[in-house]
């Protein structure tokens, strides 16, 4: 099938979701994948009363779905002044993490929004961990993980302008890679644009249909300039699956599973791009042990990080990971 063809597809499947404009995709190396799909095939949806059908389709083909301004702009003014207080140290909530790009992680510059780059598990802050409850939030999340949720994974992403050795990358994986739980159909992402988020700034990158695959084997990348902690990447995918660029207004929301291929490019411009996540998860899902299988190189780099910095012993990824779930909804049965 040639680019145009699939393009125009394409176009198509979006226009049924009722939003042509829900991502832009610049197909680099293929087309997206577009099958014939019976009803009775889903695995990887809940029947609800949310999405339509064409939605359940698209997700279930390509393993991610946008809805398009889904959170308010005064929802997301408040989630940046927090981000800002929390970078100016005026509030340090229990048990954040503050992170900085590699190419300036030994400045003796002060702690500011011009150095942050990203803060992860904000459940304890309870002006950003809103994000994970609002409502217009949920009611898709619920599509993915039934009744009972917990949020796992926090994230305010302030992607800064790149130095010139593209350390603003972030290399294409799976999110699942670092979870020690399971099903992975019972786990999916909810992330925000927080600002118009293009390929100049570093947009999310997918590959269409990835989630459909297995868990590949992670490891660090071999990058000229560096690669951040924990920036792990896949080492062997297929070069030819599609790429597709999301490119997100203000608000916009994408939902997508945690076996889809995906990363984010640099950030060429001057400005920072910020984005909210949340990881959700079934309460109903469990954990299990890593040792002996391709996620055991993030459980070993993580225990040495917890002894390292908080002298912290005999702590496994389950651990770290109780230590971050928090209820958003229904009932705490696993987790």
């Amino acid at each position: 099938m040639d680019g145009s063809h699939a393009a125009s597809r394409l176009r198509i499947v979006l226009g049924h979701l009722g939003c042509p404009s829900a991502v832009v995709a610049h197909p680099t190396s293929g087309a997206l994948p577009l099958t014939s799909f019976h009803p009775q095939q889903f695995q990887y949806t809940l029947d609800n009363n949310v999405l339509s059908l064409e939605q359940r389709k698209f997700y279930e083909e390509n393993g991610f779905l946008v809805i398009k301004n889904l959170v308010s702009d005064a929802d997301i003014e408040r989630f940046r002044n927090e981000f800002e207080r929390i970078c100016k140290q005026e509030v340090k909530p229990l048990g954040l993490s503050i992170m900085k790009d590699v190419t300036i992680v030994k400045s003796e510059y002060a702690l500011s929004e011009k150095v942050v780059t990203k803060i992860q598990d904000f459940q304890e802050d309870e002006e950003l961990f809103r994000y994970c409850t609002l409502p217009e939030i949920l009611k898709y999340v619920e599509c993915f993980t039934g009744p009972n949720i917990m949020a796992m994974h926090t994230m305010l992403i302030n992607k800064p302008p790149d130095s010139g050795k593209k350390t603003s990358r972030h290399p294409l994986h799976q999110d699942l890679h670092y979870f020690p739980f399971r099903p992975s159909n019972g786990i999916v992402c909810a992330w925000t644009a927080m600002e118009r988020i293009d390929r100049n700034n570093g947009c999310l990158v997918v590959l269409p249909g990835t989630h459909k695959g297995t868990l590949k084997p992670h490891d660090y990348p071999q990058w000229e300039g560096g690669v951040n902690i924990m920036f792990h990447g896949i080492q062997d995918y297929d070069k030819n699956n599609a790429h597709v660029h999301l490119v997100m207004e203000k608000g916009d929301t994408v939902f997508f599973h945690p076996l889809l291929i995906h990363g984010s490019g640099q950030n060429k411009t001057q400005g920072f791009r910020k984005a909210i996540s949340c990881h959700f998860a079934s309460s109903d899902s469990h954990y299990i042990d890593v040792k002996g299988t391709s996620q055991e190189n993030i459980e070993k780099e993580i225990v040495a990080l917890a002894k390292k910095l908080h002298g912290i012993e005999d702590v496994s990824l389950q651990d770290f990971w109780r230590f971050r779930a928090r209820l958003v909804k229904g009932e705490r049965t696993n987790l």
